[in-house]
């Protein structure tokens, strides 16, 4: 089942020669694990609440290709050069599986009341 790597990064000024670099090499990094961006550099909408800074989403064939990507030498040679100059959030999500219907969760979750 697809899994997804997710970033929130904090508004910075423009990037400098570390971020770029950054950006230059992270595909590299990702191809042996077939991710591959989703979202990168897009305008975010905040339509409820609000939202600085940049959004990311990458999308892996599983959890397990995310946590091989993460942890391969290749990524964190780079990491610093990002993790240095723009904080953020990243997590990890697995997808829904093909067909999920949220109308079952809720009457799992209606069941699991009582």
């Amino acid at each position: 089942m697809p899994a997804y790597a997710m970033a929130h990064l904090r508004p910075t000024e423009m990037p400098n020669d570390e971020v770029l670099e950054y950006i230059e090499r992270i595909q590299a990094t990702m191809d042996p694990f077939g991710g591959r961006f989703l979202v990168h550099g897009s305008e975010v909408e905040a339509v409820e609440g609000t939202f600085e800074g940049a959004f990311v989403m990458i999308e892996f064939p599983d959890r397990d290709a995310i946590h091989a990507w993460y942890a391969s030498e290749a990524y964190q040679e780079i990491l610093p050069l990002r993790a240095r100059n723009i904080p953020g959030d990243v997590w990890i999500a697995e997808g829904v599986p093909e067909g999920y219907d949220a109308r079952r969760t809720a009457a799992k979750l209606r069941a699991a009341r009582g």
